[in-house]
């Protein structure tokens, strides 16, 4: 399997990118002490590595309650999984702390630039490229992958999804059909 952290200059691979995000979390910023939020949100990140990093994926950051996943090509179908599981397992998690919150995920697969980066200093793996803005502009109510993302599944995991129009993107079966925000 790709070993992303082991990548040492710019490379173009075929990767699994998507995004986690919670709603609510400006609202929990008001409210909760800073202390207190920064305890939640560092035991928030171990979790989400406990379920990303078992599944063959690579965080690429945390950007406050948001974070960038990915997943090399191999790994897609686990990815997907792991990112359901995620999204399940981590809203319960989120209520079991108080939290009035849930997960947005959204998937898309294609190339991918990827590599260290940053300053001279200090670089980090990240990626960069038209599947990540893909990605992160994907309208999601709560968990969408793409076509590109759904093609590559097995035919048992594309039960768990359906067709949702227009644009085209799959989301968990169980999700009712709704106007997505602009």
């Amino acid at each position: 399997m790709t070993r992303l952290a082991d990548i040492t200059s710019p490379t173009e691979l075929r990767l699994l990118v998507s995004f986690s995000d919670l709603t609510g979390f400006f609202r929990i910023c008001l409210t909760e002490d800073p202390e207190d939020l920064f305890d939640l949100i560092s035991s928030y990140y171990t979790f989400v590595g406990d379920i990303i990093e078992p599944s063959g994926g690579t965080i690429v950051k945390f950007i406050g309650d948001a974070a960038l996943i990915v997943y090399p090509e191999e790994a897609l179908e686990a990815g997907v999984l792991a990112l359901r599981e995620l999204q399940r397992s981590g809203d319960e998690w989120l209520k079991g702390r108080g939290a009035s919150s849930r997960h947005i995920i959204k998937a898309h697969f294609g190339l991918i630039w990827c590599g260290p980066m940053g300053t001279r200093s200090e670089k980090r793996f990240d990626v960069l490229g038209q599947t990540a803005n893909t990605a992160a502009v994907l309208k999601s109510n709560g968990f969408a992958i793409t076509p590109q993302v759904f093609r590559k599944l097995g035919p048992e995991t594309r039960k768990i999804f359906k067709k949702h129009t227009p644009p085209v993107v799959y989301i968990p079966t169980e999700e009712r059909h709704q106007e997505r925000p602009g």
